[in-house]
């Protein structure tokens, strides 16, 4: 699903969730066509400038799966920050918290799926961002060897996807969602 309103060809949107959105709803934040998980929508103007201007950092996990087993060194590097590309560009990525995952985590299967390759295992962290560049952690784990396959959003702030479904909407307080994002209103 596209994380936004209007119509691009085929794809589904938001517009296709079962829920009575205002008209002046929007999605703070994208997530590509590729990537899954945690999408905040409002229209709380003072709330989007808190998350998307960049000199407010605030902190989004990922769970990544990659391809391959990923090894300590390349966290250590994620860890320390990466060299990446953006718009043909160089950029040194900020430090990010990286921990590798012992299990699976237990999300419903992708729709698509990821492509399997027989005899190369994948391996799953939890990566900690500061910073939003496009397609960030696929670049970030690209650059040390590790392509990403799946991504998904697992956390803002202190706002957890948990055991929330795929398509699934649920309204929050303004009051409850401040205090989840440490943000003094």
């Amino acid at each position: 699903m596209l994380s936004q309103f209007s119509r691009e060809g085929d794809k589904p949107t938001l517009a296709d969730l079962s829920f009575d959105f205002s008209k002046d709803v929007y999605p703070v934040g994208r997530l590509d066509a590729d990537s899954e998980g945690l999408l905040l929508l409002t229209n709380d103007s003072f709330l989007n400038n808190r998350l998307l201007n960049p000199k407010f950092r605030h902190q989004r996990t990922y769970f990544v799966q990659v391809d391959g087993q990923i090894t300590d060194t390349a966290c250590e590097e994620l860890q320390k920050g990466v060299k990446i590309s953006i718009d043909g560009k160089p950029h040194q990525t900020l430090p990010a918290k990286v921990m590798m995952l012992v299990n699976e985590p237990p999300f419903p299967p992708r729709n698509p799926p990821i492509r399997v390759r027989q005899n190369i295992p994948t391996s799953w962290i939890a990566l900690t961002l500061h910073e939003g560049k496009n397609r960030q952690v696929r670049r970030m784990t690209a650059a040390v060897g590790f392509p990403t396959l799946r991504l998904v959003r697992w956390a803002i702030e202190d706002i957890k996807l948990e055991s929330l479904q795929p398509a699934e909407v649920v309204e929050v307080e303004k009051a409850w969602l401040f205090k989840k994002l440490r943000i003094k209103s």
